[in-house]
């Protein structure tokens, strides 16, 4: 069987095959193309170590094609999909690397450890074709699926390949989060970063504070559009995840090799936390008892009290998160925090003299600081966007002093600064500048598109996002964990509009976070767009309602409602 070693590297496949992300290598198994056939005799081999795998494709691949692809026995006469494990491709390309390797023998996918094994069955898939993304056969008579003659050898630039879904402005229901799940397992990206706590809502089941999502998980009516807009819906809106719903999605995207990293937002955008529990604000300046949940879209003035009494809360919310979501990173928000209530609270103002602290800007840092020492003492790290960063000063080696706890990652949010600030403080960085990757921005510049937000960001514009900015020098861009694409939801009130949103440029954002790309300037785009035409096949089969290449089609387009179209004009968060 030819490897990579034996036959000289080709670009990517064309239309016909149209991988995405575009992979490191691929190569022809032989001279006419064809590869072998997929039918009711092909079995599964999985090796130690894969079974999990062999589940997925039977329950996707199996179930599109109507396939049994039933366990392979050493008497079986059909042909084989190998599934198996690869020490030397884990030291060769580490643990996510794969190869997958199609002839007339039939077709090995093989990985440095399950997690490469399944971005392998990823490929195997793409390779089937489009209807190989549906979840019944649209021809039952089909028995017979061609692959092509490939080899393809592969592995991700970085480690953090993430979208952030917020559900806190627009509650999406658990099926939906399952849905993206998916579609980021098909895009070969790894993180689910979930916003779960906003002002405008809760959505997380807190059992020792059940008034959490009873009043915080619910608002009266809800802005339609920009703040500026005159209208509303008046129907109530809220939801939340119970603590099985929330196993169940780690469990799911942990059988998808993806993480799912939580976020409750401190000590700013905590209105809805407020709301339920009045205590939690700054009582002594403001009437916190009258305060409800934001019902629309501004910089919200209501944050947290920074007593013992508030910590207290908090540590025993992240207790029930830790126990929730397994991963390393809790992201605990740190943004946009405006300090007016704490200028003005005799309680703040008792609490900055008594820590020694400057300002209010340090009030904050050692705020965050805290909840940094406290998960790192419990094997955790904190994630916050890049406000962290504020009145920080310096921090010894144990956290003490006004810096970031040890180990605590920044967000970069606010374009390259504030990573580029962290990781030359030696801070782990997840690159997520507004200006390349936030979703809700608008996708064009014309009339058509649904209530336009903040700047017009296209396909080729995310296409040519780099995550690593050249002011790194090698050991700083090194802090540089990965991307992020981010996905508010203030005017996507549904499933539809997020799909809207998000695809195709998800497609963009995966390549850039997955393949090792040429600078900005070189990548071509036009190239892209050739698979592009292949993929958009796929996200039809998967029921995704992207933006067509067009424009909107006449139901996606939300005439009448007031975005905030002038370029340059920062988004809403």
């Amino acid at each position: 069987m030819p490897g990579p070693a034996d036959c000289a590297p080709r670009p990517a496949p064309g239309p016909a095959h149209a991988l995405i992300p575009a992979p490191l290598k691929t190569w022809a198994t032989s001279s006419g193309g064809e590869g072998p056939v997929l039918d009711e005799h092909t079995r599964i081999e999985a090796r130690p170590g894969t079974e999990r795998v062999a589940r997925w494709l039977r329950a996707t691949v199996g179930a599109a094609t109507g396939l049994p692809l039933e366990p392979h026995t050493p008497d079986g006469d059909g042909g084989r999909v190998l599934l198996r494990l690869d020490p030397g491709l884990e030291r060769t390309l580490g643990p996510e690397g794969h190869r997958v390797v199609v002839d007339d023998r039939g077709a090995v996918v093989e990985g440095g450890s399950e997690t490469g094994v399944f971005w392998g069955a990823q490929t195997f898939r793409q390779l089937l074709g489009p209807d190989a993304f549906r979840r019944a056969p649209v021809d039952p008579a089909r028995r017979r699926w061609r692959l092509p003659a490939l080899g393809v050898e592969d592995a991700p630039r970085f480690g953090w390949r993430g979208l952030m879904l917020d559900v806190a402005r627009h509650f999406m229901p658990k099926d939906g989060v399952l849905a993206y799940i998916d579609l980021l397992a098909a895009h070969k990206l790894n993180v689910l970063h979930l916003h779960l706590t906003d002002d405008q809502g809760w959505r997380l089941e807190i059992r020792r504070y059940p008034r959490l999502t009873e009043v915080g998980g619910w608002r009266p009516r809800t802005k339609l559009g920009h703040r500026a807009s005159p209208l509303w819906d008046p129907r109530p809106h809220g939801g939340h995840y119970t603590q099985d719903d929330i196993r169940e999605i780690v469990a799911y995207a942990a059988e998808r090799h993806i993480t799912v990293v939580p976020e409750i937002d401190i000590p700013g955008h905590s209105g809805a936390a407020i709301a339920a529990y009045p205590e939690l604000g700054n009582s002594d300046v403001v009437d916190t008892s009258s305060l409800g949940v934001l019902t629309t879209w501004r910089t919200n003035p209501n944050v947290l009290s920074p007593t013992d009494s508030t910590l207290r809360f908090y540590e025993n919310v992240l207790e029930e998160v830790l126990e929730l979501f397994p991963g390393t990173f809790v992201h605990l928000g740190g943004d946009e925090c405006p300090k007016d209530q704490w200028k003005a609270s005799p309680a703040a103002q008792a609490r900055i003299r008594d820590l020694g602290l400057a300002d209010e800007d340090e009030l904050q840092s050692w705020f965050i600081r805290h909840f940094g020492l406290w998960l790192r003492e419990r094997g955790r790290r904190l994630i916050g966007w890049d406000e962290i960063l504020e009145g920080g000063g310096a921090a010894d080696g144990a956290g003490r002093g006004r810096g970031l706890a040890p180990g605590a990652a920044v967000a970069s949010w606010r374009g390259y600064a504030g990573g580029i600030a962290a990781a030359r403080a030696g801070h782990d960085v997840v690159m997520c500048p507004e200006q390349q990757v936030y979703f809700d921005h608008r996708q064009a510049a014309g009339d058509d598109e649904p209530v336009p937000i903040g700047y017009v960001r296209t396909l080729e514009d995310v296409y040519r996002f780099d995550p690593v900015p050249p002011q790194l020098d090698e050991a700083e861009a090194d802090r540089v964990l990965g991307a992020q694409a981010n996905v508010w939801t203030e005017v996507m009130e549904d499933r539809r509009r997020v799909d809207y949103q998000t695809f195709p440029r998800l497609a963009a954002f995966a390549e850039v976070a997955w393949s090792t790309l040429p600078p900005p300037p070189e990548r071509d785009f036009t190239e892209f767009q050739g698979r592009m035409e292949a993929h958009y096949a796929r996200l039809d089969a998967l029921g995704v309602s992207y933006r067509p290449p067009a424009g909107p089609h006449p139901w996606q387009r939300r005439p009448g409602i007031l975005g905030r179209p002038l370029d340059g004009s920062p988004p809403i968060v």
